[in-house]
């Protein structure tokens, strides 16, 4: 039988690291990219599709799922994987940056935050012991701690407050999974590194999470408005403060070159829905750049959208007929450039990986930035 979890290192270079996340569930190969299904699907995608593009695992949002159709209902039908047919890994997030991006109407004590819902206004409550009962009824396979994600921008002393706060929900999130039987028997809970682009902050919250003790650890509070260089400023030491035995997440991110960027700097797992948004909004990733296919120079091309991808939809479709698809407003733009994406996310993991394993992951983030980005 798999193990509950176990996390091995193939092969480092420089701070890039390369290996297997072993579960129940399935194996998940790191660098990895989570696509996301906020609300029980990735949009305008099946989930064999999903898994052909590569994808090991994907995202499920517990604010979104408990509000619709609720944690209980989809217990009741056999649990998250059964209820959308994806047989692989999930990992649920928490549910609290939804509740502080989402709800105007919130207020956050130190139970947890009483919040309005997005989509009728009605009154409820969640807290770290609620979070990590709702990810236990959708039957998670990584389930990640309950915390506040403030804004980088806030006074300094608030995000302080705001991070002491998140670890001793953490601790909290840790005895709630721990107590809930079966289901911590066999999934994995993540702590989530918060103090926003503070060192020292961020020091101190790393420190308390390894106290408690997590089989991963995030990276949260970061691709919330700071800027790519903020960014890869604070990650040139957040990483580096987290256990370097167990993997390391990055939440919420992002573009190409900030995956390339991030794995630089040692972060072993991604998430983020710009891939398949993009997708439904005639934006595509290749290896030459993004490509906007609602231009009127893609109108008479009869040539793939990058001929360097072997997805389905390159193989097949033109960039004049997927042109025409988008600005016709077809369902079907949407589904094909979403493969697309998909595909083209999957495949810049595997050129990680493979560089990283070969020892030539300088070399070819280098080659990536020059192609992509121009420079």
């Amino acid at each position: 039988m798999q193990p509950r979890f176990n996390f091995t290192i193939h092969a480092t270079d420089g701070k890039a690291r390369t290996g297997t996340i072993a579960m129940q569930r399935g194996d998940v190969r790191t660098p990895a990219f989570m696509p996301v299904g906020t609300a029980a699907t990735v949009k305008a995608m099946k989930v064999e599709d999903v898994r052909a593009s590569g994808a090991d695992i994907i995202l499920g949002n517990t604010y979104h799922l408990m509000l619709r159709p609720g944690a209980e209902r989809i217990a009741r039908l056999g649990g998250l994987h059964k209820f959308m047919g994806w047989e692989r890994p999930i990992l649920t997030d928490s549910g609290g940056y939804q509740v502080m991006s989402l709800s105007d109407l919130r207020k956050i004590t130190e139970d947890g935050v009483t919040f309005a819902s997005h989509l009728d206004g009605s009154r409820h409550m969640l807290s770290p012991e609620r979070s990590m009962e709702i990810q236990r009824l959708l039957g998670s396979d990584i389930v990640m701690a309950f915390d506040e994600c403030p804004r980088a921008d806030r006074p300094r002393d608030e995000i302080a407050r705001s991070m002491e706060m998140s670890m001793r929900w953490a601790k909290r999130s840790r005895d709630a999974f721990d107590a809930g039987g079966e289901h911590a028997r066999r999934s994995a809970l993540f702590g989530i590194q918060q103090g926003a682009l503070d060192e020292q902050l961020r020091g101190e919250s790393a420190a308390k999470l390894t106290e408690i003790g997590f089989d991963g650890y995030a990276i949260g509070g970061l691709a919330v408005g700071e800027g790519q260089e903020a960014m890869f400023a604070t990650l040139d030491f957040a990483p580096g403060q987290l256990p370097a035995d167990r993997p390391r997440y990055l939440m919420g991110v992002g573009k190409p070159d900030d995956l390339v960027g991030a794995v630089e700097r040692g972060v072993d797992m991604f998430d983020c829905v710009l891939p398949t948004r993009s997708g439904r909004t005639a934006q595509a990733f290749t290896w030459s750049g993004t490509v906007n296919l609602r231009n009127a120079r893609h109108a008479e091309d009869s040539g793939p959208l990058d001929a360097r991808c072997a997805c389905p939809t390159c193989a097949k479709y033109s960039r004049a007929y997927l042109h025409h698809l988008h600005k016709s407003g077809e369902i079907l733009g949407a589904m094909l450039l979403t493969e697309h994406n998909l595909w083209f996310y999957q495949a810049l993991m595997q050129a990680i990986r493979d560089a990283i394993q070969e020892g030539r992951f300088a070399a070819f983030a280098a080659d990536f930035r020059r192609d992509y980005l121009g420079r």
